[in-house]
């Protein structure tokens, strides 16, 4: 099973862009995450680094630059997404990638206290 390290620059990324209110609350993940057409797509607009900061993880052992490289991606490559937040804690959970899974739990609660969720 592959490890995963937490990426700090994309922790940094997604915090910055939940400050800035660039984020969807109610998505159905399966239908918004993007697809290896999309992700090629942004990588033909985008460099590398960009292209990283939209995943939590970094996969170890796998080359910089390269999609294996990055794991747990939580937006659409333009928004983050509140969805994609919950995936990244259920599926780094689900496979006991603890520091993974609690950088995307602690953006998540940054998300909802930005917004406005829970009491």
């Amino acid at each position: 099973m592959a490890t995963y390290a937490v990426n700090p620059d994309a922790v940094a990324h997604v915090r910055a862009l939940i400050d800035k209110l660039q984020y969807v609350l109610d998505s159905d993940w399966g239908e918004v995450q993007p697809s290896a057409d999309a992700q090629n797509a942004y990588l033909e607009r985008h460099s590398w680094a960009e292209y990283a900061a939209w995943h939590l993880g970094l996969t170890e052992g796998a080359n910089d630059e390269t999609k294996a490289r990055y794991a747990f991606v939580c937006g659409d490559l333009r928004r983050v997404h509140r969805s994609g937040l919950i995936a990244c804690v259920y599926r780094a959970a689900e496979w006991r990638h603890k520091k993974v899974e609690l950088a995307a739990h602690e953006l998540l609660q940054h998300l909802d206290r930005t917004a406005g969720i829970g009491g």
